[in-house]
Protein backbone atom coordinates (compact mmCIF):
# COMPACT_ATOMS: atom_id res chain seq x y z
CA UNK A 1 0.00 0.00 0.00
CA UNK A 2 1.03 3.64 -0.38
CA UNK A 3 2.26 5.54 2.67
CA UNK A 4 2.49 9.08 1.29
CA UNK A 5 4.94 8.72 -1.59
CA UNK A 6 6.38 5.51 -0.11
CA UNK A 7 5.41 2.12 -1.50
CA UNK A 8 5.49 -0.81 0.91
CA UNK A 9 6.13 -3.93 -1.17
CA UNK A 10 5.92 -7.50 0.09
CA UNK A 11 7.59 -10.44 -1.61
CA UNK A 12 4.89 -13.04 -2.40
CA UNK A 13 7.59 -15.67 -3.11
CA UNK A 14 5.86 -16.60 -6.37
CA UNK A 15 5.48 -15.12 -9.84
CA UNK A 16 2.42 -12.88 -10.19
CA UNK A 17 0.95 -11.64 -13.50
CA UNK A 18 1.20 -7.99 -12.45
CA UNK A 19 4.49 -6.94 -14.06
CA UNK A 20 3.89 -7.39 -17.79
CA UNK A 21 3.84 -4.78 -20.54
CA UNK A 22 0.03 -4.52 -20.33
CA UNK A 23 0.31 -3.49 -16.66
CA UNK A 24 3.12 -1.04 -17.51
CA UNK A 25 0.88 0.54 -20.14
CA UNK A 26 -1.99 0.76 -17.63
CA UNK A 27 0.17 2.77 -15.18
CA UNK A 28 1.83 4.94 -17.84
CA UNK A 29 0.52 8.51 -17.67
CA UNK A 30 -1.54 7.92 -14.50
CA UNK A 31 -1.33 10.05 -11.38
CA UNK A 32 -0.05 8.58 -8.14
CA UNK A 33 -3.03 7.20 -6.23
CA UNK A 34 -5.32 6.83 -9.26
CA UNK A 35 -4.32 3.17 -9.57
CA UNK A 36 -3.57 0.45 -7.04
CA UNK A 37 -0.25 0.75 -5.18
CA UNK A 38 2.49 -0.72 -7.37
CA UNK A 39 6.19 -0.25 -8.15
CA UNK A 40 5.04 1.00 -11.57
CA UNK A 41 3.06 3.83 -9.92
CA UNK A 42 6.20 4.98 -8.08
CA UNK A 43 8.29 4.68 -11.26
CA UNK A 44 5.69 6.64 -13.27
CA UNK A 45 5.67 9.44 -10.70
CA UNK A 46 9.48 9.71 -10.81
CA UNK A 47 9.53 9.57 -14.62
CA UNK A 48 6.78 12.18 -14.92
CA UNK A 49 8.50 14.55 -12.47
CA UNK A 50 11.84 14.11 -14.25
CA UNK A 51 10.23 15.10 -17.57
CA UNK A 52 8.08 17.91 -16.15
CA UNK A 53 10.61 19.51 -13.80
CA UNK A 54 13.76 18.50 -15.72
CA UNK A 55 15.34 17.46 -12.43
CA UNK A 56 16.97 14.27 -11.22
CA UNK A 57 14.69 11.87 -9.35
CA UNK A 58 15.42 9.12 -6.83
CA UNK A 59 13.61 5.98 -5.81
CA UNK A 60 14.81 4.39 -2.58
CA UNK A 61 14.19 0.64 -2.41
CA UNK A 62 14.68 -0.70 1.09
CA UNK A 63 13.59 -3.74 3.02
CA UNK A 64 14.42 -6.84 5.00
CA UNK A 65 16.52 -9.64 3.56
CA UNK A 66 14.47 -11.45 0.93
CA UNK A 67 11.92 -8.64 0.63
CA UNK A 68 12.48 -8.29 -3.11
CA UNK A 69 14.58 -5.12 -3.32
CA UNK A 70 16.56 -6.24 -6.38
CA UNK A 71 13.42 -7.47 -8.14
CA UNK A 72 11.61 -4.20 -7.39
CA UNK A 73 14.53 -2.21 -8.82
CA UNK A 74 14.50 -4.46 -11.88
CA UNK A 75 10.78 -3.82 -12.43
CA UNK A 76 11.28 -0.06 -12.09
CA UNK A 77 14.07 -0.16 -14.70
CA UNK A 78 11.88 -2.24 -17.01
CA UNK A 79 9.11 0.35 -16.57
CA UNK A 80 11.44 3.21 -17.53
CA UNK A 81 12.73 1.29 -20.55
CA UNK A 82 9.20 0.52 -21.76
CA UNK A 83 7.60 3.94 -21.30
CA UNK A 84 10.62 5.75 -22.72
CA UNK A 85 10.67 3.60 -25.84
CA UNK A 86 14.07 2.14 -24.90
CA UNK A 87 12.79 -1.40 -24.21
CA UNK A 88 13.99 -2.79 -27.53
CA UNK A 89 17.53 -1.97 -26.54
CA UNK A 90 18.26 -5.37 -24.98
CA UNK A 91 16.72 -5.28 -21.51
CA UNK A 92 18.42 -2.44 -19.67
CA UNK A 93 17.56 -4.03 -16.32
CA UNK A 94 19.38 -7.24 -17.28
CA UNK A 95 22.46 -5.31 -18.38
CA UNK A 96 22.56 -3.23 -15.20
CA UNK A 97 22.08 -6.25 -12.95
CA UNK A 98 24.44 -8.55 -14.91
CA UNK A 99 27.18 -8.02 -12.32
CA UNK A 100 24.89 -9.07 -9.47
CA UNK A 101 26.10 -12.72 -9.25
CA UNK A 102 29.69 -11.50 -8.88
CA UNK A 103 28.66 -8.97 -6.24
CA UNK A 104 26.67 -11.62 -4.39
CA UNK A 105 29.72 -13.87 -4.27
CA UNK A 106 31.86 -11.08 -2.87
CA UNK A 107 29.24 -9.32 -0.75
CA UNK A 108 26.88 -12.04 0.51
CA UNK A 109 27.32 -14.14 3.63
CA UNK A 110 25.47 -16.58 5.85
CA UNK A 111 23.71 -14.86 8.75
CA UNK A 112 21.46 -16.29 11.44
CA UNK A 113 18.40 -15.21 9.41
CA UNK A 114 19.48 -15.96 5.84
CA UNK A 115 22.03 -18.31 4.25
CA UNK A 116 22.63 -15.85 1.39
CA UNK A 117 22.23 -12.43 2.95
CA UNK A 118 23.40 -9.43 0.95
CA UNK A 119 25.85 -7.39 3.00
CA UNK A 120 26.22 -4.62 0.42
CA UNK A 121 24.14 -1.75 -0.87
CA UNK A 122 23.56 -0.73 -4.49
CA UNK A 123 23.18 2.68 -6.06
CA UNK A 124 21.82 2.47 -9.60
CA UNK A 125 21.94 5.58 -11.76
CA UNK A 126 20.04 5.62 -15.05
CA UNK A 127 20.87 8.25 -17.67
CA UNK A 128 18.23 9.70 -20.00
CA UNK A 129 18.59 11.85 -23.10
CA UNK A 130 16.59 15.03 -23.85
CA UNK A 131 13.68 12.91 -25.13
CA UNK A 132 13.71 10.94 -21.84
CA UNK A 133 15.00 7.73 -23.44
CA UNK A 134 17.49 5.64 -21.52
CA UNK A 135 21.03 6.18 -22.78
CA UNK A 136 22.97 4.34 -20.10
CA UNK A 137 23.18 3.16 -16.54
CA UNK A 138 25.73 2.73 -13.80
CA UNK A 139 25.62 0.60 -10.67
CA UNK A 140 27.83 1.31 -7.69
CA UNK A 141 28.06 -1.08 -4.78
CA UNK A 142 28.98 -0.42 -1.18
CA UNK A 143 30.21 -3.11 1.21
CA UNK A 144 28.27 -2.57 4.41
CA UNK A 145 30.05 -4.92 6.81
CA UNK A 146 33.81 -4.65 6.50
CA UNK A 147 34.21 -6.06 10.01
CA UNK A 148 32.81 -9.42 8.79
CA UNK A 149 36.19 -10.08 7.13
CA UNK A 150 37.83 -10.51 10.55
CA UNK A 151 34.89 -11.37 12.82
CA UNK A 152 31.61 -13.26 12.45
CA UNK A 153 28.98 -13.78 15.12
CA UNK A 154 28.24 -17.31 16.30
CA UNK A 155 26.48 -19.40 13.61
CA UNK A 156 27.38 -16.84 10.92
CA UNK A 157 30.01 -17.11 8.21
CA UNK A 158 32.41 -14.87 6.35
CA UNK A 159 31.71 -13.67 2.80
CA UNK A 160 31.04 -16.51 0.34
CA UNK A 161 34.07 -15.55 -1.76
CA UNK A 162 36.51 -16.71 0.93
CA UNK A 163 35.00 -20.21 0.97
CA UNK A 164 34.88 -20.29 -2.83
CA UNK A 165 38.56 -19.36 -3.01
CA UNK A 166 39.49 -22.05 -0.47
CA UNK A 167 37.45 -24.68 -2.35
CA UNK A 168 39.20 -23.73 -5.60
CA UNK A 169 42.75 -23.54 -4.25
CA UNK A 170 43.87 -26.71 -6.04
CA UNK A 171 42.92 -25.40 -9.51
CA UNK A 172 45.82 -24.73 -11.93
CA UNK A 173 44.68 -21.11 -12.39
CA UNK A 174 45.62 -20.40 -8.77
CA UNK A 175 49.28 -21.23 -9.41
CA UNK A 176 49.33 -19.01 -12.50
CA UNK A 177 47.86 -16.15 -10.49
CA UNK A 178 50.13 -16.99 -7.52
CA UNK A 179 47.15 -17.43 -5.23
CA UNK A 180 47.87 -21.01 -4.11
Amino acid sequence: SFVGIVLVAINPYEQLPIYGEDIINAYSGQNMGDMDPHIFAVAEEAYKQMARDERNQSIMVSGESGAGKTVSAKYAMRYFATVSGSASEANVEEKVLASNPIMESIGNAKTTRNDNSSRFGKYIEIGFDKRYRIIGANMRTYLLEKSRVVFQAEEERNYHIFYQLCASAALPEFKTLRLG
